[in-house]
């Protein structure tokens, strides 16, 4: 497709040019990021309105995706114009394809703020979240992401798997537990494309609901047991304060 393109938007026009050049492709290039002003996206809107087709190609993974282009895609849209998704690299289901954790149904969270109500409230969701947890994260932020996990209540050995660099040659996948990774990742500073899978929370068990002491209690004294046995039996099997259990078997007598 990149070959027959007359026009390529580009997030970085250098490396996208590198990608062409490997290709032998030769269409026209413009720039197109998160900064670009307004009257980028117009131009691009022009080229599109005059027939021609417009590839948008971001440097990693799938444009939209925590990535430039979903404003272009809506005006595009809005405008009339055909969108032909190419499927391609994500690093959301490439790791969840490696991390060996059910991923029927996931939570993709992207980039958290760095600071704020908003970074609180999303790390207490990915903590709970009955889900896998997808995450990004650039490499000088990742040990304090992790760390910040953990204070918001994700166990020490919650299972956690970083991706970095995935399908490019330094692909490396790492996983293990919380603290594990927390302390492999102080002492090896990660580098490149991060993302991160964090395991479910842990099911939580319903307490037991304590039986109904005054039905024991008949219970108990109808198997003919003396009212201070019975009543002794009450404290053990309810946790009712031996003087309330006393009282209960007699009134019951």
């Amino acid at each position: 497709m990149l070959r027959s393109v007359p026009v390529v938007a580009a997030e970085d026009t250098r490396r996208t040019r590198t990608l062409l050049t490997h290709l032998g492709a030769r269409p026209r290039v413009l720039s197109f990021h998160a900064h670009s002003p307004g009257r980028r996206r117009d131009v691009l809107l022009e080229i599109l309105n005059h027939g021609e087709d417009v590839a948008l190609v971001s440097d990693a993974g799938t444009p939209g995706i925590s990535d430039p282009g979903a404003d272009l895609v809506a005006a595009a849209r809005a405008a009339g114009v055909r969108i032909v998704p190419i499927p391609g690299v994500s690093a959301v289901t490439a790791a969840l394809s490696v991390a060996g954790v059910s991923a029927d149904r996931f939570v993709f969270l992207g980039f958290l703020p760095r600071k704020g109500k908003q970074r609180k409230r999303l790390l207490d969701q990915a903590t709970k979240s009955e889900w896998p947890v997808v995450l990004y994260e650039a490499p000088p932020r990742l040990v304090d992401l992790l760390e910040d996990l953990m204070a918001a209540g994700a166990a020490e050995d919650r299972p956690v798997l970083v991706a970095r660099e995935l399908t490019k040659l330094h692909e490396e996948v790492r996983d293990g537990g919380l603290a594990e990774a927390i302390a492999h990742f102080q002492q090896h500073p990660p580098r490149g494309e991060l993302t991160i899978v964090l395991w479910p929370a842990p099911s939580v068990q319903p307490e037991a609901e304590l039986p109904d002491p005054s039905g024991v209690a008949r219970k108990l004294l109808g198997q003919g047991m003396t009212r201070r046995a019975a009543a002794a039996e009450l404290v053990k099997l309810t946790g009712l304060p031996r003087n309330e259990a006393y009282r209960m078997v007699l009134e019951l007598e």
